[in-house]
């Protein structure tokens, strides 16, 4: 007897996702000069997936690939030994560091700002250490001026952007009649005006029609960001530091983003260690590195998330933004897939894991089949069916 199909569900009403309507996603390390962008980036590096393990696809010297840490993916290994694991990733540019001026162009910044419209996330490194060896550009560490200066830069691109769309709509409605025309224009002037009180654009309530012209645009601060505060060893052990209140009273007062603390020092030094002698390093000093919560919270802050597909040849987690329909998700796998999608057959990993076999999953009714409406939901462990004409395929 087949699978129950149980009923459609639509996709949740959760406010729209500004962005890039993609699974291949990327982040990007931004930061003033000697903030530890670079160390952050060559720690990341030397944990990085090899570059042959994505054929056909170059990976630049300023990108790596970083495994998504997941207990459930190394729980279904185990369960299925499969021949091939193939976890998740997120890949993280890193961007030379902004200065003031760079929205006109001061010290490289249009060449560093497209780098920056070309991602779809920002891990913002701020320095929270004094170290007289290390010069800060502005000479004083001051991490909430520096917040101040990078997030400024970004507004005031995105300013002169939206300054320049208005005026090419504004001609463009001088020739045309278009609705969708002065339907644009209105919510540039929305957005310039927004820009020019001095918020962020992601920051903002916009509606779904917004959004999907805004997603057309790429603004800088449009894009999702996660605060990472570079301090001491010793501050970090501590677990104190202070310049991190200023930095949560900033960051709670303009829009409440992610802060993680960290230490480069500290996990320069665990990434140079032998596995088992930096594991014991962290135990004696009770401390731990912070890079699986980095990872883990800009693979999420990007919108991202992953279902399984599982079995003794493979087990592999196939990443796709958040709201994903099954069909498109069928399409991360193969097009052939999304193209003749019959249906998805979907279980929960917590059933798998609780009842132990996918026989005991089905025989406690909770193996469903679904259809094209279904929003795929992170861990969902799935089988597509599929028919491409000519005979039927699974």
């Amino acid at each position: 007897m087949p699978p129950k199909a149980s009923k459609s569900k639509e996709a949740p009403t959760e406010r729209p996702i500004l962005g890039r309507f993609s699974s291949h996603l990327k982040i990007g390390i931004v930061g003033l000069p000697n903030v530890g962008k670079s160390t952050l980036f060559n720690t990341l590096t030397k944990l990085a997936i090899p570059a042959e393990n994505f054929p056909f696809c170059t990976i630049e010297p300023n990108e790596a690939r970083i495994n998504v840490p997941d207990e459930r993916f190394d729980w279904l290994c185990q369960l299925f030994k499969p021949k091939s694991e193939v976890s998740a990733f997120l890949e993280i540019h890193d961007i030379a560091g902004l200065v003031r001026g760079a929205h006109e162009g001061q010290g490289l910044g249009n060449s560093f700002l497209s780098h920056i419209r070309a991602v779809d996330g920002i891990f913002h490194v701020l320095r929270a250490f004094e170290d007289p060896e290390i010069i800060h550009v502005d000479d004083i560490v001051d991490p909430v001026r520096d917040l101040e200066t990078i997030t400024e830069e970004l507004r005031l691109k995105d300013l002169e952007y939206m300054q320049n769309k208005v005026e090419d709509l504004e001609k463009a409605m001088k020739r045309s009649n278009d609705k969708q025309l002065k339907i644009e224009h209105d919510l540039c002037l929305r957005v310039k005006t927004w820009l020019q009180d001095g918020k962020d654009v992601r920051l903002g309530e916009w509606k779904a029609a917004d959004v999907e012209i805004l997603n057309t645009f790429q603004l800088l601060s449009a894009k999702p960001v996660v605060y990472l505060v570079n301090m001491t060893e010793k501050d970090y052990q501590r677990k104190k530091n202070k310049f991190l209140p200023k930095i949560h009273a900033w960051v709670q007062e303009h829009g409440g983003d992610t802060i993680i603390p960290f230490s480069c020092a500290l996990e320069k030094m665990l990434v140079d260690m032998p596995e088992d002698e930096a594991a014991k390093y962290c135990q004696q000093n009770n401390i731990q590195s912070a890079i699986t919560k980095i990872v883990k919270t800009g693979f999420a802050t990007i919108n991202l998330i992953y279902f399984f597909t599982a079995g003794p040849d493979e087990v592999k987690c196939w990443q796709i933004r958040k709201h994903t329909k099954a069909p498109q998700a069928a399409g991360a796998i193969h097009t052939d897939f999304e193209r003749g999608f019959i249906c998805a057959e979907v279980m929960k990993f917590d059933d798998l894991k609780e009842l132990g076999s996918e026989s005991a999953v089905k025989a406690a009714g909770k193996y469903r089949q679904e259809g094209k409406t279904y929003v795929v939901q992170d861990g969902d462990i799935i089988f597509f069916k599929f028919n491409v004409s000519g005979g039927g395929k699974k």
